[in-house]
């Protein structure tokens, strides 16, 4: 079974930082782009950070110079540090993988981590 599995979330003050993983298993031979994003409650989830194969890394304006997003290719994993967390930072977050497997490629997606930011 091929899956994503997301650790990390938490509550924190705001001001505080966090540090997400997200490690993918099963029969995956590589993977291109890794990323995350999130979904508060009501909105449709959105784009934090992606990053390539090679580290190329896109962030929305609302990450940038305050997370920082990472992978380990040899361990199939992502990471996104964040710091300086505000409230309005407050989502579930999610990591997505686009993965080579025997036979095709597949788009995963994690089951999802809280983060709650406290004012």
């Amino acid at each position: 079974q091929v899956q994503l599995v997301e650790s990390g979330g938490g509550l924190v003050q705001a001001g505080g930082s966090l540090r997400l993983s997200c490690a993918a298993s099963g029969r995956i031979l590589s993977i291109n782009d890794m990323g995350w994003y999130r979904q508060a409650p009501g909105k449709q989830r959105e784009l934090v950070a992606t990053i390539t194969r090679g580290g190329s890394t896109n962030y929305a304006d609302s990450a940038k110079g305050r997370f920082t997003i990472s992978r380990d290719n040899a361990k199939n994993t992502v990471y996104l540090q964040m710091n300086t967390l505000k409230p309005e930072d407050t989502s579930v977050y999610y990591c997505n993988a686009d993965a080579n497997i025997v036979g095709g490629r597949l788009k995963l997606w994690g089951q999802g981590t809280q983060v709650t930011v406290s004012s």
